[in-house]
């Protein structure tokens, strides 16, 4: 998959395009692309997908914006996981918010991307003060002569899928209904960096991820799995948040623990993979009490694998 930064003034090939974030590329985004890579398959053109950095609304609100599902490394491996052949990266300027629909059709998707066949959400708006819509679309189609295609909401469980929905659930953790909703495992992906090395002194070693996001989606402790390691993924008990019994004012970490295992990581790239919340975050008046729960949280994530894999033989 390529990857550019920006729109060129003028393509050198036409595209099959969508538009969209594509924060956490769940089931309603993997149903779009499907659709993009058919078409595209089909008229032998790439299947683009058009996105902005930063997220429209961590311009003009940032205290407002949204947690986001996925690092945009993260999300270039789903989009190409998922058949796409390009990616446009927009940067997300005051400049760019303030082209009008007509602007963005013709500089955009006409002369930049030259557009051939465009699929987009059936709720998709643009343009200064979100003035375009499908409507538009279409009558710059018939002028251009590009098709538009809408998708139209995907339901889950006869919950409307979307990045919101996916987040409201890790928010409430609900690992199980995120994972419906995504169709695989809600995973951070890091890099392991040396730490304080404080769970090796209280008997409870932890590979402490590197995360770049200054917000996140889900706190607590929870039941997880580690890619990257071993050719299989490893069972662990991970926590992400703040460790305000460790200091105040801390920024978010994820520390993850591995079931019976004690190897050098530094500097693996790995993927952790949420199964189940165990409890929320809270602050412990000694170590000793933290380890005393550490302890019973071990315990509680090795009896859900146990659960797991007994389940799984039924």
């Amino acid at each position: 998959m390529l990857v550019f930064r920006g729109v060129p003034e003028r393509a050198t090939t036409s595209t099959v395009l969508t538009i969209g974030n594509f924060d956490g590329v769940h089931r309603g985004h993997r149903a779009l692309l499907s659709e993009l890579t058919a078409k595209a398959r089909e008229l032998a053109l790439p299947a683009t997908v058009l996105t902005f950095e930063p997220h429209p609304r961590e311009l003009f609100a940032p205290d407002q914006a949204p947690a986001r599902l996925a690092s945009l490394r993260d999300k270039f491996e789903l989009l190409a996981e998922c058949g796409v052949d390009r990616v446009h990266v927009c940067r997300f300027t005051r400049k760019l918010a303030g082209l009008t629909a007509g602007e963005f059709i013709e500089n955009i998707l006409v002369r930049g991307l030259s557009v051939r066949h465009l699929i987009i959400g059936d709720d998709f708006r643009f343009g200064k003060g979100r003035g375009g819509d499908f409507a538009l679309l279409e009558q710059a189609g018939v002028e251009h002569r590009f098709v538009v295609e809408a998708m139209h909401t995907v339901d889950f469980g006869g919950v409307r899928v979307s990045s919101s929905a996916v987040r409201d659930a890790l928010a409430a953790g609900n690992i199980e209904h995120a994972e419906e909703l995504l169709g695989r495992a809600y995973v951070i992906a890091g890099r392991v960096m040396d730490g304080r090395k404080l769970g090796r002194t209280i008997g409870f070693p932890t590979a402490n991820i590197q995360v770049r996001r200054k917000r996140l989606p889900l706190s607590g402790v929870f039941a997880v799995t580690v890619s990257g390691i071993d050719a299989k993924p490893l069972p662990g008990a991970a926590n992400i948040g703040v460790r305000p019994t460790v200091e105040e004012g801390l920024k978010p970490v994820l520390e993850v623990h591995l079931l019976d295992f004690d190897r050098d990581i530094y500097g693996m790239h790995v993927d952790v993979n949420f199964l189940h919340k165990l409890r929320d975050e809270a602050k412990f008046d000694s170590l000793d009490a933290l380890k005393a729960q550490i302890a019973r949280d071990v315990a509680d994530v090795k009896k859900f694998f146990y659960r797991r894999g007994a389940e799984a033989q039924r």
